[in-house]
């Protein structure tokens, strides 16, 4: 017997967990998979497979963070939807959080909520569900999901409506009802929501395309010549992946779901390094994406529509394994703090209030809420502040540059100062008046 083959008969406290990870002799498996394995696996278990599944599992009886996070991003992540049951609810804080008498009572209490703003879209999104997977399901089946995916979507917008639904936020709640089971997705779906994705669902898309600015500081680390010819295309091609945390652009379930092993596992960035990573040509062995960077230099720079066409598509097939490991190593390499553009990042952002997967499963929904009302008025104030520079720029002649920088000061103050004030009142009489008379003031007393 080899040393190697030794190994595989030992428990898995015998193993250090990078043996397990990464063993050189892997055997069979020879017990059937059950029909819910089946579903994730695309490839034969091994005996080590076994044994790191078992390692698993005992990361989640002792809720051992750092051990999930590293099995989530080792080869094939969590195996199978059966263990990410017991996972991803630890990695999304949601674990232990149900099952008490009075959340069994409360449970439906939610129908008699107020309607939530965005329901009609949601039913519209709802019916477009479930398009590729599961596979030729029967029509009662798919009923039943849609109802599931209705009523999850729907439960967590009532019980917290200052959350605004996007387009695309129902492939993320499909994937998780999916491995989760309705009732386990509720809450797992609610923390995601308001810890870790919630700058998409505030009432401005600027933050989330505020994420996509640090792409191009990512590729500029990784391929210059690269970033130089995309300079001219602005990084939205990325929105549609990155916003639903690709569960709009995979279509293959196994893939998805073990992409989420890693995107619930690591922090709420770490999505812009996948697409910075398959974007980039690195990406082996099988150099699908470097084929496609050769496409990209074929594409004049100055014809953005045309690059924007080819960089939205996730190529395909898309080898997850090599992407993760080459992403991991991208954001060793480069944290986000050494990007230029993380300075214009929010304090209140998701990216920020929670550097890790861990942080964020240890806050609660009040924090999150509280962050969510402070990124809210943030935004405001910007609103505000940019109609009201372009409001004093059209009296820029007749209060001249001295005067409107003074304007600008105190309108900046009075912004400050009164944090009930609406975007809506800049388009009132009363402050169009204001800037008249500020105007006339300025002419008739600040110039002499």
């Amino acid at each position: 017997m080899t040393e190697d083959t030794a190994a595989e008969t030992v428990s898995i406290t015998e193993l250090p967990l990078e043996k397990v990870l990464c063993h050189p002799n892997p055997a069979p498996r020879t017990t059937p998979l059950k029909l819910e394995e089946q579903s994730t696996q695309s490839h034969p278990t091994s005996l080590v497979e076994d044994l790191k599944i078992e390692g698993i599992l005992k990361a989640c009886k002792a809720q051992d963070f750092g051990a999930l996070v590293t099995y989530a991003v080792s080869k094939y992540g969590f195996v199978s939807d059966n263990i990410r049951r017991h996972a991803w609810p630890i990695l999304l804080g949601s674990h232990g959080l149900r099952g008490s008498p009075d959340d069994v009572a409360e449970a439906s209490t939610w129908r008699l909520l107020p309607e939530h703003r965005d329901e009609r879209q949601v039913a519209l999104d709802v019916d477009r569900s479930f398009i590729f997977y599961p596979r030729n399901p029967s029509t009662s089946e798919l009923d039943r999901r849609k109802k599931e995916l209705s009523d999850l979507i729907t439960e967590v917008l009532r019980r917290q409506p200052y959350l605004c639904y996007f387009q695309g936020y129902h492939d993320i709640c499909q994937v998780l009802l999916l491995v989760l089971g309705h009732d386990d997705a509720g809450l797992a779906v609610t923390r995601l929501s308001v810890l870790r994705i919630r700058d998409y669902m505030l009432p401005s898309l600027s933050p989330a395309l505020a994420h996509l600015q640090l792409l191009p500081g990512l590729l500029h680390t990784v391929d210059r010549r690269l970033y130089t010819h995309l300079s001219q295309t602005q990084p939205f091609f990325a929105l549609a992946a990155t916003l639903t945390l690709y569960a709009h652009e995979i279509q293959e379930y196994g893939e998805i779901a073990r992409l989420f092993d890693v995107l619930l596992a690591r922090e709420a960035v770490f999505s812009i390094y996948l697409f910075a990573e398959a974007s980039s040509g690195r990406f082996r062995p099988e150099r699908i994406v470097l084929m496609r960077k050769e496409e990209l230099f074929e594409i004049p720079p100055d014809e953005p529509e045309m690059l924007h066409s080819v960089l939205c598509k996730l190529p395909k097939p898309l080898d997850l394994e090599e992407l993760i490991s080459q992403a991991v190593a991208l954001f060793e390499r480069h944290p986000p703090e050494s990007l230029r553009s993380w300075r214009g990042i929010s304090r209140f952002s998701t990216l920020k209030t929670a550097r890790s997967a861990e942080q964020a499963a240890k806050q609660t929904l009040d924090e999150g809420a509280q962050c969510f009302q402070q990124h809210a008025d943030q935004l405001r104030r910007q609103t505000m502040r940019k109609q009201v520079y372009n409001q004093l720029w059209r009296y820029r002649g007749p209060i001249g540059t001295a005067g409107l920088a003074i304007c600008i000061g105190l309108v900046s103050w009075w912004l400050r100062s009164s944090p009930s004030i609406k975007p809506g009142v800049l388009h009132d009489g009363g402050f169009q008046h204001f800037l008249r008379k500020l105007g006339s003031f300025w002419i008739g007393h600040g110039r002499r």
